[in-house]
């Protein structure tokens, strides 16, 4: 995969929340370009190096406006060359292979460029284990459960346009469904459910997690659901789909 393809994505997922899976996907196949030296060249020497199995190689710290330490990497050479204002020595490697060896690290992506992204250690962390940038955590009602089920008086509507552009590429969706739901015992506030209708539904629901997060009012937990014949299953299909294959 190609650097121009990578910006490409990524100025695709900076407009339209639906993207940033497909941006996610292409970078963690990407090679990308950090600015620092290995063990295998001179580091007195400019220029482009690839980085070789077994390497240990220094990477160049920036400073973000309050001080913090932050990794530049960039998605091809002339995002790299727009940044810098000297020669100095680059590496090429797999954004995968960064992102494990700067574990705990913050990087950024094409700064001093148009568009770029910052991703915390959390952010990569779920990178590494899943291929998007959230993990979502797994709840099981181990006992009969009363809750309350309704609609949202405010319409998350930039969530579910969001997730109506991002599901056409999804064909095991079958529909997806919106809800309100408020259980006293474990909840301060209700949250928002998001029901999904079909088979092999993981990928999809990964993909949707991470278009969510970016997309889901302020300080509204949203949880999701696999629809079948259970009682929030049927309160779902009778709400009707917001989205439907």
């Amino acid at each position: 995969m190609t650097g121009n393809i990578l910006e490409e994505a990524l100025i695709l997922a900076a407009r339209e929340p639906a993207q940033r899976p497909a941006f996610y996907k292409a970078l963690m196949g990407a090679e990308v370009f950090v600015i620092g030296h290995s063990d295998q060249a001179d580091a007195s020497m400019h220029g482009h190096h690839t980085l070789q199995a077994g390497a240990s190689v220094s990477l160049v710290n920036w400073e973000k406006a309050d001080g913090t330490p932050v990794i530049p990497f960039f998605s091809h050479l002339e995002a790299l060359q727009r940044a810098i204002d000297a020669e100095t020595s680059y590496l090429s490697l797999p954004a995968r292979s960064l992102f494990e060896m700067t574990r705990g690290a913050t990087l950024f992506l094409n700064p001093k460029s148009d568009y770029g992204k910052e991703f915390v250690p959390h952010e990569i962390e779920a990178l590494l284990d899943t291929g998007m940038n959230q993990t979502a955590e797994r709840r099981v009602v181990e006992k009969e459960t009363r809750v309350m089920l309704g609609q949202p008086a405010a319409y998350p509507t930039a969530m579910v346009e969001a997730l109506q552009q991002l599901l056409p590429a999804h064909p095991n969706v079958k529909a997806a469904y919106l809800c309100l739901m408020h259980d006293a015992e474990s909840q301060e506030k209700p949250a928002l459910v998001v029901g999904f209708e079909g088979d092999n539904l993981e990928p999809a629901m990964r993909e949707a997690g991470s278009v969510v997060a970016d997309t889901a009012p302020d300080g509204q937990a949203v949880d999701f659901v696999v629809v079948d014949q259970s009682g929030i299953g049927e309160y779902l299909k009778e709400s009707g789909a917001f989205y439907e294959a």
